[in-house]
């Protein structure tokens, strides 16, 4: 038990930081610019293997969204604007209640189709 505290108390220490190195020198007959242009192509190497790789996945999520959006439109249709509800709230039973804000605004009628008469 001494030996771990003791061994604690000394890791608690101040400990003297080393001294970053001196940078390398460029290697003989190469350039800086010639670094940098090396550095450059690698990332773009690497960005380009990177878009390779995840163009099936962004394509077939173009694809989901494209699915997904007469869903989503008859879902803003019923659903005004987001402010005017409350959070959900979780019953019991596992039904979910999106109560409407009690100083919303009353949502819009919709509209008569061809034929109907209101009463």
């Amino acid at each position: 038990m001494k030996h771990a505290v003791l061994t604690l108390m000394l890791l608690a220490l101040p400990v003297r930081a080393q001294e970053a190195p001196a940078p390398a020198p460029p290697p003989s007959g190469g350039s800086v610019q010639e670094g940098v242009d090396l550095l450059q192509r690698g990332m773009r190497s690497i960005m380009d293997g990177l878009v390779t790789e995840m163009q099936p996945a962004i394509d077939g999520m173009g694809r989901a969204l494209t699915e997904m959006r007469p869903l989503a439109d008859q879902l803003f249709t019923l659903i005004d604007n987001i402010g005017n509800y409350e959070a959900p709230v979780m019953l019991e039973n596992g039904d979910i209640l999106i109560r409407r804000k009690p100083a919303a605004p009353a949502p819009l009628p919709e509209p008569l189709k061809e034929g109907e008469v209101e009463l």
